[in-house]
């Protein structure tokens, strides 16, 4: 057997793991970022001045936002259930150093420092856990491309053939929730009014780059014959296509129906899709093509699961337009976060419940097709992903009540209430507008050029499988080069923020 059908036969038929290993490894970024944070403002305690090094910083984040995820997908995903325990132990040790050495004048009673927490105004104009969330996102897509060819990532995260819920079949629909999170429906204010179809012209300029990144990977792909899964996607698709044509779609849509009745468009969708799936040969035809033996003649028969899953990724899209839209509505204080936070958790309580529903009476969860279970998996661990980091950017607003002065970059910071007059000279700035600090944050630097950093990655993802034998590498190998890999992204990332340069000219 060819090298080539080595590793095609590695990342085929494959069943995923469980819905409660995905949850438990979708809390450790966000304990990962809480104790960033942590030792930013106790470095901050000590020296009283934040930590300005570029380098140091980088090395810092590196360290903790990217390297232990490394570790967590690899080496020590047998042991996966005793990391968030272990991360949050760490955690709780810096939160209690900090609590006990903060400064004599700032020593007030708990029970006064919680009140003053609840009582805290946050800006209303930027959402961290958006940005953070994003970024996560792209992070974990990047790692897993390249470690799923390697052994010591475990068959079980990699992407199910059928039916299943892997690590990177979550990740596929969180790329485009994310996206949808700020895609211009969400971002443009209501009180604006534009002609919808200049709009729309504009969403169809926008995604040219995806087209073409699309077609520069499907001539890539075949002329140096790499290896590829081809039940994914199909013989000729790619998910670059797909987040083309879902945004292009979505546009069509929210052309002629009002952007706030979006769920009420995505339940339709997914629905219709799994009631088609169900009483017609849909089914059949994506998993066994029209002559039932897996025939491949025909670009329909040849792209199937791309072209027809896009109906299950334009409704998780349309959805997460939803979330966006809600998220955005003016919550200028810990109270309304924290009552949003209590929102989220029963919509995900809920979602879960028609998902166990679904998956009993309709279909099991499977991104081949992205059918009804598969929408509301994603958008139920969307949400659940979310929520995490918005508990932990308000862990680090409370914990930065205790050590006046202090700041973390991509979090909030405390405002004064908008009837006050001396606003201004505490407001936070988001990031972008952060000045100094945004230029020592791996998050912002890599939220500036997300898609180059995917594409990035999809590069040297291509390289290191071309250049390494992955299957047959041992351990301290594989680290070795997927640290590298990482770094080399985020360093590329970090230099371009640190110089102000913007690779989007679209």
């Amino acid at each position: 057997m060819s090298q080539k059908h080595l590793k095609e036969a590695f990342i085929s038929n494959l069943n995923g793991t469980s819905l409660l290993e995905i949850s438990v490894g979708l809390s450790l970024p966000p304990l990962c970022l809480l104790g960033r944070g942590l030792l930013l403002i106790l470095y901050y305690l000590h020296y009283g001045k934040p930590l300005s090094s570029r380098k140091y910083r980088l090395l810092l984040d590196f360290l903790v936002l990217v390297s232990p995820l490394l570790f967590f997908c690899t080496v020590l995903s047998p042991i996966i259930f005793f990391m968030p325990i272990i991360v949050a132990a760490f955690c709780a040790g810096i939160f209690y150093k900090i609590y006990s050495q903060r400064k004599p004048e700032t020593r007030v009673p708990f029970r006064q420092i919680v009140k003053d927490f609840q009582e805290t105004h946050l800006d209303p104009e930027y959402i961290p856990a958006i940005t953070v969330f994003r970024v996560y996102v792209n992070v974990l897509t990047s790692i897993s491309i390249l470690a799923v060819d390697f052994p010591q990532y475990p068959r079980r995260y990699a992407k199910a053939e059928t039916y299943g819920t892997g690590v990177m079949d979550f990740g596929v629909g969180a790329f485009i929730f994310g996206n949808a999170l700020v895609c211009p429906e969400v971002r443009q204010k209501s009180c604006l009014t534009q002609p919808k179809f200049s709009s729309l012209a504009r969403q169809f300029f926008s995604v040219w780059p995806l087209i073409f990144l699309g077609v520069g990977r499907l001539l890539s792909v075949k002329s140096i014959e790499y290896h590829e899964h081809t039940s994914e996607y199909g013989v000729h698709w790619n998910f670059f296509f797909t987040l083309a044509f879902v945004r292009l779609a979505a546009s069509l849509l929210l052309a002629v129906f009002p952007k706030n009745k979006s769920w009420i468009i995505a339940i339709n969708l997914a629905v219709l899709y799994q009631l088609t799936l169900n009483t017609s040969s849909l089914k059949m035809f994506i998993l066994h093509g029209s002559n039932g033996r897996d025939t491949r003649a025909g670009f329909l028969n040849a792209n199937r699961e791309g072209l027809l899953s896009l109906f299950g990724y334009l409704a998780i899209y349309m959805a997460s337009i939803q979330v966006g839209l809600c998220l955005l509505k003016c919550r200028s204080s810990v109270k309304g976060w924290t009552g949003a936070v209590r929102l989220l958790l029963v919509t995900v309580l809920v979602l879960f419940l028609f998902l166990h529903l679904s998956q009993v009476f309709a279909d099991p969860v499977s991104r081949r097709m992205a059918n009804l279970s598969y929408c509301i998996w994603v958008v139920a661990h969307c949400l659940t992903f979310f929520i995490f980091f918005v508990v932990t950017d308000l862990a680090l607003v409370f914990t930065k009540l205790l050590v006046k002065g202090s700041s973390v970059p991509c979090c909030w910071n405390a405002v004064k209430p908008p009837n006050t007059s001396t606003r201004h000279e505490l407001e936070a700035v988001p990031v972008g507008r952060e000045g100094k600090l945004a230029h020592a944050c791996l998050i912002s630097a890599i939220n500036k050029n997300q898609l180059l950093f995917f594409l990035l990655a999809n590069v040297m993802t291509g390289a290191v499988n071309i250049l390494v034998d992955t299957i047959h590498s041992r351990t301290a190998f594989t680290l070795c080069i997927m640290h590298l890999y990482m770094f080399f992204n985020c360093l590329i990332m970090y230099i371009l923020h640190a110089k102000n340069i913007v690779l989007k000219f679209w």
